[in-house]
């Protein structure tokens, strides 16, 4: 069964830093374009950064641009993203998913339609 797998989140002091995984089962990671999202209300989602199958062209959205990293290693069918400089407000539900697509479209897209979607991982922001 093909499923995408989030780990890493957890309660982290606001200025803390917290490392999240994407890991693929049962199918390829390398020929997709992946990205982690969050839920906002009114919204299908938001787009919070995303990365090509190569790695080369990433997108952010602009409220975690100077504090977030996505990198990607295809040998361990993975993709991390580094959250630094972390507020309350980045407290949420993170979740990746994956499309054959550019990450613009799929970060910038609300409701494109993804070929896989994990379940999330809870990161909270708090003293």
């Amino acid at each position: 069964q093909s499923h995408l797998v989030e780990s890493g989140g957890g309660l982290v002091q606001p200025g803390g830093s917290v490392r999240l995984s994407c890991t693929a089962s049962g199918f390829s990671l390398a020929k997709y374009t992946v990205g982690w999202f969050r839920q906002v209300p009114g919204k299908e989602r938001e787009g919070v950064s995303c990365i090509t199958p190569s790695g080369g062209i990433t997108e952010y959205g602009e409220s975690v641009e100077d504090r977030f990293s996505i990198s990607r290693d295809n040998s361990k069918n993975t993709v991390y993203l580094q959250m630094n400089m972390l507020k309350p407000e980045d407290t949420n539900i993170y979740f990746c998913a994956a499309a054959i697509t550019t990450a613009q479209a799929l970060c910038r897209i609300p409701d494109f339609d993804v070929d896989y979607r994990g379940q999330g991982t809870l990161v909270t922001v708090s003293s």
